[in-house]
């Protein structure tokens, strides 16, 4: 197998704000595998957060050539041989994700068939960005028609949280959930938590900073499920997510990929734990193969692509709510012409 690997950034509609950091564009790395004349394509979605960037991805995307192989197929040993370098979690998710775009273009089957499962997953959620009150019930009602679900960014350290949801609740009656990024203390989170409830937030997402040894007494007192998103990157996290939390948020590039995104799904619901799908602001390539997986989920938060000013990767039909993966091998996306043009030797 060939490997190529680049960066890409797209430019965001809106600037996106939470509680860490705002932004106005996005970078992914972007893998092509060539194999058998066919070209599988994945993305991933470096941040800061997790201490990687563009750069650093498609260096160790560089330095994967080796341990590819030749036939794909051989997912397992391929992923294992791969370089121990830590923060490469993007990169990985987007040789994985090529490795099944490409298995489901040589096999002809789209890559949720491929796997078993069902087309369809639950709604996806919108997330309306951190901002003051009065603009975020504005943005919502602006959304509401269109989504079934909302996701409010809190964590504005101004005590204004509840004023935000309950701003937002005040303009419409789809199911709310919350997502705190890591900005409340233990405190602060046991005071919210039953006030979220009696305005009918159906979960509250990442109250705490990750590893907060407060996890488990806010677990045990709260009315609505608590979901991790920092605490959680890799199959490796479940097991301790279960003592602080009710559920999970598995991201293709915090995770890997889709291999270990199933794994992980898995040993949660082994766990007794709920499953939650999420994305960082990605195009619909990576959307593409998160979707793949939201038959698996409880929640789904697939809104990346939408976010763009111009998604570069079209194919994810969004249908009443849903994000439905195509019914096209693999994973069914579009390339930009500029690549296609390139690849008019006749590889796909």
């Amino acid at each position: 197998m060939e490997l190529e690997a680049r960066t890409e950034t797209n430019r965001l509609a809106e600037t996106f704000v939470i509680s860490r950091d705002s932004s106005d564009e996005s970078e992914s790395v972007i893998v092509e595998l060539r194999h058998a004349g066919h070209t599988g394509y994945g993305e991933g979605a470096p941040i800061d957060r997790y201490d990687e960037d563009g750069a650093g991805a498609v260096e160790f995307l560089d330095g994967c050539r080796g341990a590819l192989g030749g036939d794909p197929f051989a997912l397992d040993e391929i992923l294992d041989s791969l370089p121990q370098t830590p923060h490469t979690q993007a990169a990985r998710a987007a040789l994985d994700n090529a490795l099944y775009d490409l298995c489901g273009k040589l096999t002809g089957l789209p890559v949720w068939r491929l796997l078993g499962l069902r087309r369809e997953g639950p709604p996806t959620c919108w997330t309306v960005w951190l901002g003051d009150p009065d603009d975020m019930a504005r943005r919502a009602e602006k959304a509401a028609p269109r989504f079934r679900r909302l996701k409010l960014k809190l964590g504005g350290g101004d005590g204004l949280d509840l004023e935000r949801v309950g701003a937002v609740r005040a303009v419409t009656d789809l199911p709310l959930q919350v997502d705190v990024n890591e900005y409340w203390s233990v405190d602060e989170a046991l005071e919210a938590l039953p006030q979220l409830a009696a305005l009918g937030v159906e979960y509250c997402e990442q109250p705490l900073p990750e590893g907060d040894p407060g996890g488990g007494k806010v677990k045990a007192a709260s009315p609505i499920p608590i979901y991790v998103d920092e605490d959680c990157h890799t199959l490796a996290d479940v097991a301790a997510c279960a003592e602080r939390a009710h559920g999970i948020n598995i991201k293709l590039s915090k995770s890997g990929g889709i291999r270990e995104a199933i794994r992980m799904a898995h040993a949660a619901r082994a766990l007794g734990l709920g499953v939650m799908l999420g994305c960082m602001t990605e195009a619909g390539l990576g959307i593409s193969a998160g979707a793949q997986l939201g038959s698996l989920c409880d929640f789904v938060d697939l809104d990346g692509n939408l976010l763009l000013l111009e998604d570069p990767w079209p194919g994810v039909e969004f249908r009443d709510g849903v994000q439905l993966p195509p019914d096209k091998p693999g994973l069914g996306v579009n390339a930009p012409v500029s690549i296609a043009a390139e690849r008019s030797d006749g590889r796909n």
